[in-house]
């Protein structure tokens, strides 16, 4: 709570200093943002979502107590102390189960908190804005009041240092946008302080007067999107009066959702406009695959008896089930492309099927046998070979290489 509670302190003061959050289940690339953090004793904000864990498993099979393990074995493999590392518990709240009616949905979500807490998550966003199958109407007042429900639980079940608590939701859907947009609103400074005021009275009702004093960030929207197609760059201007609000909040900076694929210019102006928090996820995946797209297209240059066709089962295993990228790729002769090459970057999903394992292993091996020149390389990865260390493995170096540019941009932006 500490490292959090300074960030959001030295933010509000005027420093340029925010903490990148880290959003992705996928072990070699949260791997290599834990190899681009071996210089130092900085903390790592890892994180993750209602969906993606849960008391249930989510759509990753991991307890949020899996994840735990699962990050800090990551950690220790990297040559990091796992108490370096912040867990964060993005959007809890009923939207796994909001096609349920309030009264389950919301007893889920409790369990669902507990299990973030008592597994050792320290950072906890409160998000109960997703009506549920029986809200016809979900006003501010309803919402914030399920925040501080959710809010009673969390404060019973911690057992070590205190929580801090992120509040409001954000405007972009996690993990991008499913259609184009026109444009973006940004965050009206009164909606972001009507936002807190609801929550300090929903938390005071409940005798969390205490636990009000520790939230430190608030979800509001700076004008920043993505989708599989487009971007939202972040307009300073825009943004100066919900900037200049945040010294009229108690204690609180600003949260950035869907930060993905800004540059860096644009995610130093986020840090400076008090956003102590920059979340990224696809971005950091979509770095991973053109890593290992680039790697494929080395391979069909070489003379290899059993080619991996790595791009092909991807796209076969893609095809042969929809579910996680139809809502985000319109029909049309774009499909494919936009399936495979998305911002969205719904092959992140696909990963751990077996036949794309499969691929991986043979691309590697083939590699390894067929050591490509130097030149190709080059050519495939779009930088000097030197840059990559010598004697590693190609796919290894490749996909850390590539993780590891968008790594840098944030922590040079953030200031750590």
């Amino acid at each position: 709570m500490s490292i959090l509670a300074d960030v959001v302190a030295a933010n509000r003061a005027g420093e340029r200093v925010a903490l990148p959050a880290w959003c992705t289940a996928h072990p070699e690339t949260l791997s290599a943002v834990f190899a681009c953090y071996r210089e130092g004793d900085l903390p790592i904000l890892v994180e993750a979502t209602c969906n993606q864990v849960n008391q249930v498993g989510g759509y990753t099979g991991m307890t949020p107590a899996d994840f735990r393990g699962f990050v800090e074995d990551l950690a220790c493999r990297e040559g990091i102390d796992p108490g370096r590392v912040l867990l964060g518990g993005d959007h809890l709240g009923p939207n796994p189960w909001k096609n349920e009616p309030a009264e389950t949905a919301m007893e889920k979500a409790r369990a669902m908190v507990e299990a973030y807490v008592r597994a050792g998550f320290t950072k906890i966003h409160l998000d109960a804005s997703m009506a549920c199958a029986d809200d016809t109407d979900l006003d501010e007042e309803t919402m914030a009041a399920r925040a501080a429900e959710l809010c009673v639980v969390a404060e019973t079940a911690v057992e070590g240092e205190p929580l801090s608590y992120v509040i409001g939701t954000e405007v972009p859907i996690p993990g991008g946008e499913t259609e184009a947009l026109d444009g973006l609103a940004v965050t009206a400074p009164e909606a972001a302080g009507h936002t807190v005021e609801l929550h300090r009275r929903a938390f005071s009702a409940r005798g969390l007067a205490g636990a009000f004093e520790r939230v430190v960030g608030l979800v509001v929207q700076p004008g920043v999107d993505f989708g599989n197609g487009q971007v939202f760059a972040f307009e300073p201007a825009e943004a100066e009066a919900l900037a200049a609000s945040a010294s009229t909040l108690p204690g609180i900076a600003f949260e950035a959702h869907s930060t993905d694929y800004q540059s860096e210019e644009a995610l130093s102006a986020l840090t400076a406009a008090h956003f102590a928090i920059l979340k990224v996820g696809p971005e950091l995946t979509f770095a991973y695959r053109q890593a290992v797209f680039a790697l494929a297209g080395i391979e069909r240059e070489l003379d290899v008896s059993e080619p991996s066709r790595l791009i092909e089962a991807v796209r076969a295993e893609m095809e042969a089930e929809p579910t996680h990228w139809r809502s985000y790729v319109a029909r049309g002769p774009r499909e494919t492309r936009m399936m495979l090459y998305g911002l969205s970057d719904r092959v992140r999903y696909y990963w751990p099927r077996p036949a794309i394992r499969k691929a991986l292993a043979r691309l590697r091996a083939n590699l390894a046998a067929h050591p490509p020149e130097p030149g190709l390389v080059a050519q495939a990865i779009g930088r000097p070979v030197g840059t990559l260390a010598p004697g590693t493995d190609l796919m290894e170096a490749t996909m850390r290489l590539m993780v590891g540019d968008v790594v840098a941009k944030y922590r040079r932006a953030s200031g750590l």
